[in-house]
This record gives structure tokens, C-alpha cells and sequence, in this order.
């Protein structure tokens, strides 16, 4: 018997329930690259066949993704076999009961503007992104309580990004990359219209917490989101202006 999309969905979900799969989820999506079975045993504390076994079904329900990779970088002979890695989907998935469809509104709506003046068409979208960025920006700065060092406006950053399904990630750097898009299926057909809106957004996020050594950039990369946050030349004390 065929199962209905909401029934697959569900079930996907309730894989995670179990907390060894839960947690060698949580560490392949929350890893930058590619994860062999023996790296997710190691984390978790299991062995490589439990691992195999566990990360194997995530990937049957379309929770990760699988590929083949010779771990050492090696060719030719003596190299040895190419061993199974893992690594997060480019999908989302998410359940609604009954089924919802925000998205094709969203669509409907970007449609309508133009791509080519995407400032211009947009203005009150932008001015809209911004009001929701210094919400943002306002909740991260209350959690930083009074006077906070730079640290601690950084963290609140990363604490509120990360809620917001940005999956943030501090290079060596010292560039706060986002290594999720919660916009992706919308940025994929409409990048011109929906980049420069979340940036709008990061800017006015910085702008209410008072970051004043980061800005907010676009720099896409494959896999990530297109806007970074880079630190700034001539750094003023943390604080608001």
C-alpha cells in the first residue's frame, strides 16, 4: 500500500525520537562537509556498524543524503575502497495536518515585482525585511543584557540566527557564515528579489543589537546562505550609536 506524503513525512520524523539517531543527525547537519561512519561513531560513542545501521535509515527516509568519497584523497592503487559519507539534503522537510502551501503565496507575490529593480519595486518589502531584522536584532540585544562585551553580543547573534534556522557557523577568519538558507526554495527561482531582502533584514538586525564591528554582506557560496557577516575596519566600542 502506497503511503501518502504526510504519512512518509511522519515517519521520517519519528526516526529522530530515537536519541542515538537523533544525535548522529545532529552532528552530520550541523558539519560543514561530508561525514564518515567512522567520524559519526566517534562523536556519538557508538560503533561503526551502529552508525552505519542508524545513518542508514535517515537516509532511506531522505533525512541525509549518501555518497561514495575515497577519504584520503588518494588514487589509483592501493588507495584503498571509497567509503560511505553523509552529509545534509538540499530539501527541507517540515508536516502539516491537513496539508498547507504558505510557500506558492510567497511565490505568487515575488511573481509580481520586478527582478531586474529589485531596490526599486520592492521598497516597502526592504523596509519591511529591516522592521523584522531590529526585532530580531532588539530580542538578541535584551539577551546580551546591559553593557555587553563583544562576546557576548556575537553570541546573543548566533543564539537568535541559529533560532531562526540559519545554522550560523564562525570561520577562522573571523566570518560569521550561515551554512542554512530558510529562504532556499524561494531564493532558488528568485535570488535577484529574495538575497537583497534578507540582507535588508541581517542589516537591521546589527543595526538594533549594536554590533557596530560586523556587517552584514552578500556572499554567496553553494550550500550556504548568501548573506555573511564580516567584520568591520576601525571597530567601535560595542554598545548602541
Amino acid at each position: 500500500m502506497n503511503r501518502s506524503l504526510p504519512e512518509r513525512q511522519l515517519e521520517g520524523i519519528a526516526l529522530l525520537s530515537d536519541p542515538v539517531r537523533r544525535r548522529l543527525y545532529l552532528y552530520v547537519v550541523g558539519h560543514s562537509g561530508e561525514v564518515s561512519r567512522e567520524q559519526a561513531a566517534r562523536a556519538v560513542g557508538i560503533t561503526r556498524p551502529a552508525a552505519a545501521f542508524h545513518l542508514d535509515k535517515l537516509v532511506e527516509e531522505g533525512l541525509l543524503e549518501a555518497d561514495y568519497r575515497r577519504i584520503s584523497g588518494r588514487r589509483g592503487p592501493g588507495a584503498g575502497r571509497p567509503a560511505r559519507v553523509y552529509r545534509r539534503p538540499p530539501r527541507d522537510v517540515s508536516v502539516h495536518i491537513p496539508p498547507r502551501d504558505y510557500e506558492i503565496v510567497a511565490r505568487f507575490l515575488l511573481r509580481g515585482l520586478d527582478p531586474k529593480h529589485p531596490g526599486k519595486a520592492s521598497k516597502g518589502a526592504h523596509r519591511a525585511a529591516r522592521e523584522f531584522g531590529a526585532a530580531l536584532g532588539a530580542q538578541a540585544r535584551k539577551r546580551a543584557g546591559g553593557r555587553p562585551s563583544r562576546r557576548r553580543l556575537h553570541s546573543a547573534l548566533g543564539t537568535v540566527l541559529e533560532e531562526r534556522g540559519y545554522d550560523p557557523h564562525l570561520t577562522e577568519g573571523g566570518v560569521l557564515r550561515l551554512r542554512n538558507c530558510p529562504f532556499d526554495a524561494l531564493s532558488t527561482d528568485y535570488r535577484e528579489l529574495v538575497c537583497p531582502m534578507n540582507l535588508s533584514m541581517m542589516r537591521g538586525v546589527l543595526e538594533e543589537l549594536g554590533a557596530s564591528d560586523m556587517e552584514a554582506v552578500l556572499e554567496p557560496q553553494p550550500g550556504m546562505c548568501c548573506v555573511a557577516f564580516r567584520p568591520t575596519t576601525g571597530v567601535k566600542p560595542a554598545g548602541r550609536r
